[in-house]
């Protein structure tokens, strides 16, 4: 099972993973981003490699 971990203290809340997510798994709830359908994560690690403060990792 994948694990999607966003580190709340170096989120910045820009949307990238949002914007950037093809299984749209994240919402941005009070300007921090928030894995909200972790099962529709596919383990692409696009949101992990895009992520302009590295606050989110993927582990699967």
């Amino acid at each position: 099972m994948v694990n999607v971990i966003v580190d709340e203290d170096l989120c910045v809340g820009c949307g990238v993973c949002i914007d950037d997510c093809p299984s749209n798994v994240f919402e941005l709830i009070n300007e921090i981003a928030k894995v909200v359908r972790i099962d529709d994560c596919t383990a692409c690690r696009l949101c992990e490699s895009e992520c302009p403060s590295e606050a989110i990792v993927v582990e699967d």
